[in-house]
């Protein structure tokens, strides 16, 4: 995983039920999983109020040149998922229960550029928006992510679960 190469020094949970968590200890005990390694997704910040991170759109391509839209909505649950879950805190999972993507401009070189930020935390429920902009500040993407919190099960404890490498 790529998550701690651009990493902000200060990243930490800072708010809700995951206050006091560590960010980088989060991603460096739970990785951001193998598709998000596969397409290169580096986390550039991440705390409960704002997750960044950015994604080559080279390897991403679909066949005519354009970043491929699932690659956007990849980067975006990427992102939703990390931010639900900081926000979960310790013994809480967040889980994905909705996503939808409008594409507004297309990506054909470089990186783009993802951004979170929470529309509501809640216990039980969060929801964020996740905007994605090309390197000339076009916003290509924006979504909306819901994700269910609740009691974290047996089998999704990290002991009980392979982690990517980082």
């Amino acid at each position: 995983m790529n998550a701690g190469a651009g990493v902000s020094a200060g990243a930490s949970a800072s708010a809700g039920a995951g206050a006091g968590v560590s960010a980088g200890n989060y991603v460096a005990e739970h990785g951001a999983g193998e598709l998000a390694d596969a397409m290169g997704i580096e986390f550039l910040e991440y705390t409960v109020e704002r997750t960044v991170a950015r994604m080559p759109v080279r390897g991403n391509r679909q066949t005519v040149g354009f970043l491929h839209g699932g690659a956007y909505v990849v980067l975006g649950e990427t992102l939703g998922s990390l931010a639900a879950n900081l926000h979960a805190g310790p013994g809480r999972l967040a889980v994905g229960i909705d996503i939808n993507a409008t594409h507004t401009h297309s990506a054909t070189a470089g990186f783009v550029t993802a951004v979170c930020t929470p529309v509501h935390l809640g216990r039980s429920l969060t929801v964020h928006e996740i905007v994605v902009t090309d390197e000339g500040g076009h916003r290509c993407c924006t979504m909306r992510m819901s994700n269910l919190v609740k009691a974290m099960p047996y089998h999704a404890r990290t002991d009980a679960l392979p982690r990517s490498a980082p």
